[in-house]
């Protein structure tokens, strides 16, 4: 009996520590780092004179899982953000208002190169993303 109302006492205590984990859409480290990867394979697929850094993208993505792990997601939630189309329909409509605001036309190719060039040049984590062919 004991026993019981000691681990009773542990299980009531632990459960006001407890909380929902946030939607990974929510978690601004995770959810910047897909926005910028989303933008620099924008940029790459329409600018025929940038190419991804493969390596770079391979590495961010690395970083990104380990990060939503080490907050507790699971691969499967994990997963569940990156495949959502949701999720895939907001960061494309995101990114392509980041586009816009930074002087990208849709029908104009080396507006999408200035975009990347400048990103580049600033070293921002879309522009180490990119490279000039």
């Amino acid at each position: 009996m004991r026993n019981l109302v000691l681990t009773l006492s542990i299980l009531a205590m632990s459960a006001g520590s407890v909380t929902a984990k946030q939607p990974l859409r929510e978690v601004s480290d995770i959810d910047d780092a897909v926005f910028d990867v989303a933008v620099a394979n924008k940029i790459r697929k329409e600018c025929p004179d940038i190419s991804a850094r493969l390596i770079k993208a391979i590495t961010l993505y690395r970083s990104v899982r380990s990060k939503a792990r080490s907050l507790g997601y699971t691969d499967e939630e994990i997963e569940a953000y990156g495949d959502s189309k949701q999720e895939k329909a907001r960061m494309r409509a995101k990114g392509e208002a980041y586009l816009r605001t930074n002087g990208v036309v849709a029908s104009d190719p080396q507006s999408y190169c200035a975009v990347g060039r400048k990103e580049i040049q600033k070293s921002s984590r879309i522009g180490s993303l990119l490279r000039e062919k």
